[in-house]
């Protein structure tokens, strides 16, 4: 707790100042170019893999980086509000969903039930990617590294048909209006990779790297 008072110090008395200006413009409004969904794992920080400022980036962040289906409910279901919002309310322009390596929540669809003893809203926030585990264990990997890495991959991709569901999504990917990205953060090694819808394949975020070769290298389909 220490070293975030004295982080908050540290912006107040220095960051703030050298940024006054940009503070001062957002103020009274808010124009985020990007709606970024990502995990609440505390490795991944969006605007620092980003390197955006204050004000660029509409930030949601939840459990396992997941887009739920578009539903009106008589509920509280916060991350559908909140991308609901986004959508009309912010001229968005682009829309990164961000998954990560060693995801927990990811990884949690494999344990056993009695693990969720004393988080049943995760474990019912969690059901919502267990169709996902059930395609992966019909593939017989053995190795966990490697569902689990496959999981994060495939729920980037689930998330990605689920945004569509939104209202106007599709119709403005097809118009060019917004673009839907796909990212997959390595965390050890600070690679970024990005779904191409192409080729099916995820390729290094890097426009001088044989993405083929180093995706081979790194990522086989299983």
């Amino acid at each position: 707790m220490n070293n975030a008072i004295e982080g908050a110090l540290k912006f107040m008395e220095e960051d703030f100042k050298a940024n006054k200006k940009l503070f001062e413009e957002l103020a009274d409004r808010q124009s985020p170019h990007t709606l970024f969904i990502g995990c609440s794992d505390s490795r991944v920080v969006p605007s620092l893999i980003t390197n955006t400022d204050p004000g660029e980036l509409f930030v949601i962040r939840n459990i396992a980086n997941i887009v739920p289906s578009y539903r009106i409910s008589s509920e509280v279901i916060a991350t559908t509000s909140a991308i609901e919002y986004a959508l009309s309310s912010l001229n968005i322009k682009n829309i990164i969903i961000c998954g990560h390596s060693n995801c927990g929540g990811c990884a949690a669809l494999y344990y056993d039930n009695s693990k969720f003893e004393n988080m049943p809203n995760v474990k019912l926030w969690l059901d919502l990617i267990k169709p996902i585990k059930d395609k992966v264990e019909t593939l017989g990997i053995k190795e966990f590294s490697k569902k689990a890495w496959l999981t994060e991959r495939l729920n980037i991709l689930n998330s990605i048909k689920n945004i569509e569901t939104y209202p106007g999504v599709k119709s403005a990917i097809e118009k060019g209006d917004i673009r839907v990205h796909g990212w997959h953060y390595i965390i050890e090694t600070g690679l970024l990779f990005s779904y191409d819808k192409t080729n099916g394949h995820f390729k290094l975020l890097d426009k001088e790297v044989d993405y083929e070769k180093i995706y081979n290298e790194i990522f086989t389909d299983y």
